[in-house]
Parts: structure tokens; C-alpha cells; sequence
């Protein structure tokens, strides 16, 4: 409440008003946000790494989870792209919490390096009896010689556009030990401005 007093800087000094502090206040909120969202994987992450039993055993309705995480994409999205789900009905067994996880920071990623007015798709199908779930985008794709590196922490193909983001650089590492405590693997295509599909 009331004006905040500032050390006096060169050419400025005195009391600033509430709509001087404004963009002061939105760059702490902002990175105090991604502290805590850093906070959060590296909690994720070490608690992944340092699990030896196996995850626990739920019967997940995939059509269920996949549309909640797709609800969140569009949350995240606020409009500005189109989101579609293709689910044939299936059940999968695992902790739905970590495939959650897994399966939100895909879409997220989606999200945040597809340009406003592009298209997103969730797809889960089965092959060879095998469930599939994949994340098609439209967005600004990944070099070809950066895809083997993505999934390895803090791992970033463009620092300064995923600072802006909002990233941490955790999240295809999370997934990576997600999956590989599920039986599957993160497969990654990709061709530089056409998209991607991560697909496990």
C-alpha cells in the first residue's frame, strides 16, 4: 500500500507511484513464477531418478487423462492455436500422476514453440498391441543435429526463446524418466519450420 521508496539512481530518484512500479513488479512475479516452476522439476526429476521400485499400478482411462491434459494445453494456449485429440478407447496400466506429468510437459512444449494460429494434436492409437500416444505440431521444429541432446537436463536448442517461454529445461528430461519407468521410449521427429511429433 502507498508508494514504495526507491534508492535514489542516477537522473531518478524519490517515490515511484503504483502504475511506476507496475513493470517492476510484473518482471518479480514473473521470475519468482519460473523459480518455482524450476523449484518444482528438479523436485520432479530427483524424485524420478532416485525411485528403484516400479510405478504403481492403476488401471488409467487414457482417453480420460489424454483429454485432461489436452484441457490444460488449451489453458496454457489461451486461444491462440488449435488443439485436437484423436483417442481410440484403451486402458493402460501405471502411475497416472508421472504419465500425467509425462504427457502434459509434451503438450506444453507443443504450446510454447508453435506460433500463434498453429495446430496441435494429441493422438493416442495402438500398433502392434501396443498403445501409442504422440504430440503433432505445426511449430518452429528442431535442428536435426540438437534432437539426440533434447531429453538431457537444462538442454537448450534456443536459450533466449526458452527464457521467454517460461521453460525450465527439465521437462523432456522429466518425461525421458517417465517413460523409461513405464517400458517405452520417447521417439522424436522433427523438420526445421514444419514441427515435430514426440510419440512414446
Amino acid at each position: 500500500s502507498g508508494n514504495v521508496r526507491l534508492a535514489r539512481s542516477a537522473g531518478r530518484g524519490g517515490d515511484l507511484s503504483q502504475e511506476q512500479l507496475r513493470p517492476y513488479l510484473d518482471v518479480i512475479v514473473r521470475n519468482s513464477q519460473r523459480m518455482a516452476n524450476l523449484v518444482d522439476d528438479l523436485l520432479t526429476l530427483s524424485r524420478l531418478e532416485d525411485e528403484t521400485q516400479a510405478p504403481r499400478e492403476e488401471e488409467i482411462d487414457v482417453r480420460d487423462l489424454i483429454y485432461d491434459v489436452s484441457a490444460e494445453g488449451r489453458r496454457l494456449s489461451a486461444g491462440r492455436h488449435s488443439i485436437t485429440c484423436e483417442v481410440v478407447p484403451a486402458f493402460l496400466k501405471g502411475s497416472r500422476d508421472e504419465l500425467r506429468s509425462a504427457f502434459s510437459n509434451l503438450v506444453s512444449n507443443a504450446v510454447r514453440y508453435t506460433p500463434e494460429g498453429g495446430r496441435i494434436l494429441l493422438h493416442w492409437e495402438m500398433r502392434d498391441g501396443k498403445g501409442v500416444f504422440s504430440v503433432e505440431d505445426s511449430g518452429i521444429g528442431i535442428p536435426e543435429e540438437h534432437i539426440p541432446r533434447l531429453t538431457e537436463r537444462f538442454y537448450r536448442v534456443d536459450r533466449g526463446r526458452s527464457r521467454e517461454s517460461g521453460g525450465t529445461g527439465l521437462g523432456l528430461a522429466i518425461v525421458k524418466h517417465v517413460l523409461e519407468r513405464h517400458q517405452a521410449v520417447l521417439q522424436i521427429e522433427s523438420e526445421l519450420g514444419q514441427g515435430s511429433t514426440f510419440s512414446a
